[in-house]
C-alpha cells in the first residue's frame, strides 16, 4: 500500500532546497501521497533548542557553509553559499503555498514551494518581494491573481500558525523533515533512508 509523507518545510531553508527534487523523485517513485506543511521554524526553534543562523557559533556557521559547499558540489546542483536576499521574508510565499494546500491543490502548493526555493538559493531573486513573487506563482502555471487574493484570506495566517504548532507536537525541529508512520527523518541528507521506508 502507498504510504503517506508529512513534508514539513522552510522556504529559506538550503536544505529544503538541496533535497527538494530528490524529494519529489523518490515520492514519485513510491507513488507516495504527499502533504506539505510549510512551518515558522523561527518559532519550532524556540522550543526545540534550535538556533536562527545568525545566532550560532562562528564553528557552527563555519561548518555549515563548508557542509552547503560539499552538497552542491556532490549533487551538482546550482546553489549560491551567500545569496543576496537571504534570509528573505517567507512569510507572502508561504501563505501562497498554504492557500493552494487548503484548496486541495497539494502539487501545486508543493510546486510553488520548490520554485520559491530554488529562486532564492540558485537565482538569487527577492522571494519576499511581491512582484518577484507573483513572477514565480505564474511561472509554475497558476493564475497569480487567484493565488494572492486566496492568500490575502482571513485565516491563512492561522493555519499558517497552526501548522507551525502541529510540527512542535509531532517531534519535528528542523527542516526539511519527513514524517513517515510517525517516523521523523530530518534532513535532506536523510533522504536515502526516505526512499528505504517508503520501499519498506
Amino acid at each position: 500500500m502507498a504510504k503517506h509523507v508529512d513534508y514539513y518545510v522552510s522556504l529559506n531553508s538550503p536544505w529544503a532546497y538541496l533535497g527538494s527534487k530528490r524529494f519529489e523523485a523518490i515520492a514519485a517513485k513510491h507513488g507516495a501521497s504527499v502533504t506539505i506543511w510549510p512551518v515558522d521554524f523561527g518559532a519550532v526553534f524556540a522550543v526545540s533548542g534550535g538556533l536562527p543562523l545568525p545566532k550560532r557559533s562562528p564553528q557552527r556557521q563555519a561548518y555549515r557553509m563548508m557542509e552547503l559547499k560539499r552538497w552542491r558540489d556532490r549533487l551538482g546542483v546550482p546553489l549560491t553559499l551567500t545569496p543576496k536576499f537571504f534570509p528573505a521574508n517567507e512569510v507572502p510565499a508561504a501563505r501562497c503555498v498554504i492557500a493552494l494546500r487548503e484548496q486541495g491543490r497539494m502539487a501545486d502548493a508543493i510546486k510553488l514551494a520548490h520554485a520559491v526555493l530554488h529562486a532564492l538559493w540558485a537565482d538569487e531573486k527577492d522571494t519576499g518581494d511581491a512582484a518577484t513573487l507573483k513572477a514565480l506563482i505564474a511561472g509554475c502555471g497558476l493564475d497569480a491573481d487567484a493565488v494572492l487574493k486566496a492568500a490575502d484570506a482571513p485565516d491563512i495566517a492561522g493555519k499558517r500558525e497552526a501548522y507551525t504548532k502541529h510540527a512542535i507536537e509531532q517531534g519535528v525541529f528542523g527542516a526539511p523533515s519527513f514524517v513517515i508512520d510517525g517516523e521523523i527523518f530530518w534532513g535532506q541528507d536523510r533522504l536515502e533512508f526516505v526512499d528505504a521506508k517508503l520501499a519498506s
